[in-house]
């Protein structure tokens, strides 16, 4: 195996570690908290907010650290994409709105699918716009 499969190699298995965690976390929190039937399935919703709001915040920490290169590359596939991204779940959501549409919930159904959608963009916005003001703040303090 050549230098560029073994890194590309590595770097899967950063992603496959970080998501085996990320999964792990919210399997356990959704065993923990199951969703009822024909209610708003909040554990997930919860989880794909907070993790869309993660992904942000981290993704511009590094944008604003330097090129996606080295660490900020390896940090960047193992927490976001390996870690946030077995974290939350699409595969839950649709899930669980075909099973509220399937079982006469329509309007939660669809509620839920349009502000999870909604608001886990806003929350990525959020995070990034947060970290942001943070760097401007930090970087207009040093220029005194």
């Amino acid at each position: 195996m050549g230098p560029v499969n073994r890194r590309l190699v590595g770097l899967a298995l950063l992603v496959a570690a970080g998501a085996a965690g990320g999964t792990a976390i919210r399997a356990t929190l959704e065993e923990v908290f199951p969703a009822q039937p024909g209610q708003w399935p909040q554990t997930t919703f919860l989880i794909n907010i907070t993790g869309s709001l993660l992904l942000g915040i981290l993704l511009e920490i590094l944008a604003l650290s330097g090129d996606d290169i080295g660490w900020r590359q390896r940090l960047r596939l193992t927490a976001g994409t390996g870690v946030l991204g077995g974290f939350t779940t699409y595969s839950s959501f649709v899930v669980e709105i075909d099973q509220l549409a399937r079982s006469g919930h329509l309007l939660i159904g669809a509620s839920y699918a349009l502000i999870s959608i909604a608001l886990g963009v806003v929350a990525a916005g959020a995070g990034v716009y947060l970290v942001g003001a943070v760097h401007r703040r930090s970087a207009g303090r040093g220029s005194h």
